[in-house]
């Protein structure tokens, strides 16, 4: 079976001004004629393509966000008006959240049903962090404790941001980053990965249909020199990136040289334990979760689950069963539970894992490859390696596809001890209708976030990672806090402004 694959739709989905860069408030030409090919992960044919950013394309988007940050209205709008304007970014977001989600499925085969969901959260985003702006303290007046007088605390912008964009949820990962800079009154460039770049387009038509001011949000899709080249400019004041921990390493090593702030949301390795007062059948809906929707191509995939070894084969025999299940197809159609894998690269990765695990002793239960009835395309099936153990690669290094690897323990303490066995500390489930155990276990793993029986997550919570899985956090309070400077104000009596 070969699916077809459209092309860019219509209007309505498609960018206006592809042969662009959004810089400045305009949409210029770029200044090479180098192209960026995007290639449909369903057909593996070439889809669209785009200009790629030169390293002058760069210097343009960082001098016009420099200028928007340095002498424009932005950062100098109130908070209430910045939240105004932001409110309109949220609704141009909503009105165009069809085109982004029929984008992301063209581009990177998210399937239409996880596509559309997560899209519509795009601008329910940028309203949140509107809401905050309104009410967050920009300035607190403090007594001073020693020497009499006060102190005014302000929380000011860092400055120019590169928001630096993964392919896998390009156009959320680009918002969690855009929304609170802009609600702080940074300006910004936003860089989408090579792979993924059109929905970012729709990014730049809300900013400009928002009436933004010109620079405060530039777009510029590159390559590997172009965004090394940004993330090395003296005029980026703090980079935002989610990705690889090794580019993740990169980054942080090149803005060290100018003590450039980062916030690094990275991999992982993440570990769902299933206690023992859970039913088998309780327990599958959320480890077929893992699998579903964006194929497993998430930072946050609990890809090693926990089990009881005395429950090991029940539990590989009710996942196999769920994973057989699972509707494999054109991520256009509405049915279809499981896409593609983003890009060739992807797909060889994942193959090349499978092959690792069988190599090191676990047991394939299922799954391992594209379904048979599939005839081109990045498709894999839901994969499930039982008998495993920690020290495999496949339970150690991040796979990022539609794999599970079970790993038998005999006590909670052991549970605990491998979870925590691990370079990685992002993410992480208790299977547990013990609301008390479970909390009391989760104060004991060494991670950034932990959910119940699945990978909830609200980003209007903190989230990040300990260990090689970030640095700083994004969402809620304290993602407006990561484009924060502090400033201490002595003064001698209380000012009228407070």
């Amino acid at each position: 079976m070969i699916f077809q694959v459209p092309l860019l739709k219509d209007a309505l989905h498609q960018p206006r001004c592809p042969d662009r860069l959004f810089i400045g408030g305009e949409w210029i030409a770029p200044a090479t004629s180098a192209r960026l090919d995007i290639i449909s992960p369903v057909s593996e044919l070439k889809i669209a393509s785009v200009p790629e950013a030169a390293p002058a394309d760069i210097d343009r988007a960082v001098a016009a966000a420099r200028r928007a940050f340095d002498t424009g209205p932005w950062p100098r709008l109130s908070p209430n008006e910045r939240a105004a304007k932001l409110r309109a970014f949220a609704a141009a977001l909503s009105e165009r959240a069809e085109a982004m989600s029929y984008l992301w499925t063209l581009e990177a085969g998210a399937p239409q049903f996880f596509a559309s969901r997560v899209s519509m959260g795009v601008g329910m985003m940028a309203g949140y962090y509107a809401d905050l702006a309104e009410s967050h303290a920009f300035v607190e007046l403090r007594e001073r404790a020693f020497g009499g007088g006060y102190a005014a605390i302000a929380r000011e912008p860092v400055g120019v941001v590169a928001a630096v964009v993964p392919w896998n949820a390009p156009i959320f990962l680009a918002m969690i980053k855009l929304a609170p800079a802009l609600a702080m009154g940074c300006t910004v460039v936003v860089k989408p990965a090579p792979e993924t770049p059109l929905d970012a387009y729709i990014l730049g038509e809300c900013a400009e249909a928002a009436g933004l001011p010109a620079g405060t949000v530039n777009i510029v899709a590159a390559g590997r020199e172009s965004s090394d080249h940004l993330i090395r400019h003296p005029g980026i004041d703090k980079v935002a990136f989610t990705g690889s921990s090794a580019t993740g390493t990169h980054i942080m090593k090149a803005c060290a040289d100018r003590l450039a702030r980062v916030t690094l949301e990275l991999g992982g390795k993440s570990a769902g334990i299933i206690l023992d007062d859970i039913a088998v059948e309780d327990a599958v809906p959320g480890v077929l979760g893992q699998v579903i929707g964006n194929c497993g191509q998430a930072c946050v995939t609990l890809s090693r689950i926990l089990v009881p070894r005395r429950r090991q084969a029940d539990y590989a025999d009710a996942f196999s069963q769920a994973f057989g299940r699972v509707k494999i197809g054109d991520p256009f159609d509405t049915e279809s539970q499981i896409g593609t894998l983003a890009m060739k690269r992807q797909f060889e990765r994942v193959n090349d894992y499978v092959a690792i695990g069988k190599a090191e002793g676990a047991r394939l239960v299922c799954g391992g490859g594209r379904p048979a009835s599939i005839d081109r395309g990045y498709f894999f099936e839901p994969t499930l390696f039982a008998h495993a153990t920690n020290d495999m690669r496949i339970a150690r290094e991040e796979i990022f596809g539609p794999v599970i690897t079970m790993i038998p323990y005999d006590s909670e303490d052991e549970a605990i001890a491998i979870a925590n066995d691990s370079d990685y500390g992002l993410h992480g489930a208790l299977f547990t209708h013990d609301v008390d155990k479970g909390y009391a276990l989760a104060r004991q793993i060494r991670t950034g976030n932990i959910g119940f029986s699945d990978n909830t997550l609200d980003l209007t919570m903190p989230f990040g990672g300990f260990k090689r899985s970030g640095l700083g956090r994004e969402g809620g309070p304290e993602g407006l806090a990561a484009y924060t400077e502090t400033k201490t104000i002595y003064l001698p009596s209380r000012p009228r402004a407070l």
